[in-house]
């Protein structure tokens, strides 16, 4: 584990997330994952259940697993390999399996929690760069408490790429890299028809054992999906593509000018009548992609990661900011005492370099940080 720094730079923090490799077979990489952060998984684990049984008024711990495990046919469907991870991970934490389910499709079990300024992604083509090389990431909007779960694994499988990924502890699936020169990052997107499928975290995880977006996308298209999120992907074969989706319908949106953008409302003509974001949710989910699409363009042909670094930093629009600091949310929904989404992390991407910076959250608080495969 990278040792936490308490030093700062300028008046931003240089404390970093701590850093994890696994390797192995599936099971055993759960299981050293369990094992090495069983105290930040159960810390994770008693937060969501928290909210769980606070804001949805569920108490009993019965039926909370049970709820979850109900998504596990379709993990053992779509990809075996992630239910021998999760197993591991339940049996290194000492943990019951529901429990370690429950970290993966949180969002599914609680189809009463409303999303709000959950995320900000985009993509830049070598065009668009200062020099040629792709990039990609995310501002990560999450519950404050997220900003003290966070982890940073290499995860080397014996049976297929090495992945490189930012997630709570617990999940095993969240946004990042592989070593074929492909990268995933997400955003939360409302729709109705929400069902038990395959959990729409571990879509990026499966993304990440392809090759190109191409591929990913078959892929995706494959499942039989639990719920909606939109997926933003770049291959190091210069393919770029938004892939928005519900539990049943999908609709690709490719770059314009080498740039793409996204956030939490859908932007495909064929998927506009699915939203059902409404109020200031979605009015703060179109000013940050309006505000995200400016800044891509005043740089075009100039972005890299320090510039991104600055973009994503940006308090602009204020309390509708792609950086997202305690206090914006109850700003935007005044008389809500749960408000209490931040940026809980930021990522900047360079697929084809085989290279994430990632800042602690809020980023205008924090450094950013090179994390590169081991190999």
């Amino acid at each position: 584990m990278l040792q936490q720094k308490k030093a700062t730079t300028g008046n931003r923090s240089t404390k970093t997330f701590p850093f994890y490799r696994f390797s192995g077979t599936h099971r055993q990489i759960g299981q050293q994952y369990g094992e090495a952060c069983s105290k930040l998984i159960k810390k994770h684990l008693d937060y969501v259940l928290e909210r769980l049984q606070s804001k949805a008024n569920i108490s009993h711990i019965q039926v909370i697993e049970e709820a979850a495990l109900k998504y596990r046919s379709y993990v053992k469907q779509f990809t075996p390999f992630l239910d021998e991870e999760i197993q591991g991970v339940a049996e290194g934490a000492g943990i019951s399996l529901g429990e370690a389910y429950l970290l993966q499709i949180r969002a599914e079990v609680n189809r009463d929690f409303r999303a709000v300024n959950e995320c900000t992604t985009f993509a830049a083509m070598e065009e668009a760069t200062s020099d040629g090389v792709p990039l990609i990431g995310q501002n990560a909007d999450l519950p404050a408490f997220y900003s003290e779960l966070g982890v940073i694994i290499e995860f080397v499988p014996n049976d297929g790429p090495a992945c490189l990924m930012l997630t709570p502890a617990g999940q095993i699936s969240y946004i990042g890299i592989n070593n074929a020169g492909l990268g995933v990052f997400a955003n939360f997107l409302t729709c109705d028809n929400w069902r038990v499928g395959f959990p729409r975290y571990l879509f990026s995880r499966l993304v990440l054992t392809c090759g190109s977006v191409n591929e990913a996308v078959v892929a995706i298209r494959n499942l039989h999906r639990a719920s909606s999120r939109n997926l933003i992907m770049l291959d190091k074969h210069g393919v770029s593509a938004v892939l928005e989706n519900t539990p049943s319908r999908d609709a690709l949106v490719t770059p314009v000018n080498g740039l793409l953008a996204h956030s939490n409302h859908y932007t495909a003509e064929s998927l506009l009548n699915e939203e059902r974001l409404s109020g200031v949710e979605l009015e703060n989910s179109q000013v940050r992609l309006h505000r995200m699409h400016t800044l891509l363009e005043e740089n075009h042909g100039k972005l890299n990661v320090h510039v991104m670094q600055d973009i994503l930093r940006d308090r602009e629009n204020y309390p509708h900011c792609l950086c997202q600091m305690p206090g914006d949310e109850a700003k935007q929904s005044p008389g809500d005492n749960g408000a209490d989404i931040i940026t809980f992390a930021s990522v900047i991407a360079q697929p084809t370099k085989g290279q994430l910076w990632i800042a602690i959250g809020p980023p205008n608080q924090y450094e950013y940080k090179c994390y590169t495969f081991s190999s």
